[in-house]
């Protein structure tokens, strides 16, 4: 009997889940051995957050759990990485030593509050889920001054969950009936809403924004954060509650294994292969340029895809076929009005002559498909 070759993939997240899948929907577990290694022990679907944060979710109804991965025989370890040796395809945790033939890094992108000085002192990180019931509570309790939205780094998760934030707020604070001694302001260091959809979609946006008067606030590269006051490069302003969406890296492992340059992230290509031999790289741990000013945006629809095109890719070097696989760099995500109504952004990042995108209408069939693609990722992956 010769070895069942093994695929170990780094982090439970889109990325992660697809392969998984993909391969074992291809391969059963007597021809090929998968294991996800993750520090958490469940998944959510990123936009759920915003939904903990107006109160019509918890956390405990938002996530699936990674040790369901045993009933379709995928192996789970949940435990910390803390190094990658890719000469002797070999990852160690705190509890193991994991020996691989192939290797998918799906580790995501780690929030890096401390790189703005006073930020953790004097505002909220909008992304993290430790924070987010503390989020919903000064939300629930505010009656008038400043909210900040504050995008303090590029590039950042899921580009329109800031923008969709401002707006579930605006709806919290109109049902509160103190919508109108509350300001909100939007700070972003992009010149556009959403540079990586374009100057069109970039317009609807921030028309839909300026229709709740929430003011957007261009070119706003933070430097520091004090009390109630955020610094900019060109000026400051001042603020009661401020959430921000801190600047994004890669995990320390990643930059310890040489695989990226320290505060970027995995180069790759279409391929999501990394320089080195059976090792693919996808989702936000990853940096997948189009043209000289875009790269494939951090979503998680965009990490699915180029999960399913590495499966597909180690499912036929398993099979001795010579085919590859590209990934088609199509995807898109939803963006809520905060009146039940969602609009849908579809992206396509290798089209030509240059990426194309669009937004639709804001209906409430779209809110409703948005909850559906939650569900749906959930039920088939866990």
């Amino acid at each position: 009997m010769t070895d069942i070759p093994h695929v170990v993939i780094l982090g439970g997240g889109f990325g992660g889940l697809a392969t998984a899948n993909e391969i074992r929907n291809s391969l059963s577990s007597s021809q090929v051995k998968i294991t996800i290694i993750d520090k958490k022990d469940w998944f959510m679907v990123g936009f759920a957050k915003l939904w903990i944060i107006n109160g019509t979710r918890t956390f405990e109804n938002s996530i699936g759990h990674l040790n369901q991965l045993e009933k379709k025989e995928i192996n789970f370890i949940q435990d910390e990485i803390l190094s990658i040796d890719l000469q002797n395809k070999n990852v160690k945790t705190k509890q193991e030593d994991i020996s691989y033939d192939f290797l998918v890094i799906s580790l995501g992108a780690v929030l890096a509050p401390q790189k703005i000085p006073g930020l953790t002192e004097n505002g909220f990180n909008l992304y993290d889920h430790n924070q987010l019931s503390e989020i919903h509570n000064k939300l629930q309790n505010i009656d008038s001054g400043k909210i900040a939205i504050s995008i303090m780094g590029m590039p950042y998760k899921c580009p329109p969950a800031p923008f969709e934030a401002s707006l579930l707020i605006d709806s919290m604070l109109r049902k509160r009936g103190v919508r109108d001694s509350v300001q909100i302001d939007f700070y972003s260091p992009a010149p556009i809403t959403l540079p990586a959809a374009g100057p069109e979609v970039s317009k609807k946006i921030l028309e839909l924004v300026n229709s709740e008067k929430i003011t957007f606030h261009n070119s706003s590269k933070i430097k520091s954060v004090e009390s109630n006051k955020l610094i900019f490069e060109n000026g400051e302003a001042e603020f009661d509650l401020l959430l921000a969406v801190p600047p994004h890296i890669a995990p320390k492992v990643i930059y310890d294994s040489g695989l990226a340059k320290e505060s970027g992230f995995i180069q790759i290509d279409r391929d999501c292969k990394t320089p080195f031999e059976d090792v693919f790289a996808v989702g936000d741990v990853t940096s997948l340029v189009v043209t000289e000013n875009k790269a494939v945006p951090k979503a998680g629809i965009f990490a699915e895809g180029e999960g399913i095109t590495v499966a597909k890719n180690i499912v036929s070097k398993l099979q001795s076929k010579e085919e590859s696989e590209l990934f088609d760099g199509k995807g898109g995500c939803f963006i809520e009005s905060g009146r039940e109504t969602a609009s849908i952004i579809e992206v396509d990042m290798f089209s030509q002559p240059e990426p194309s995108t669009s937004i639709s209408e804001q209906t409430s069939e779209n809110l409703s498909s948005k909850l559906e693609f939650e569900k749906d990722r959930l039920s088939k992956w866990l």
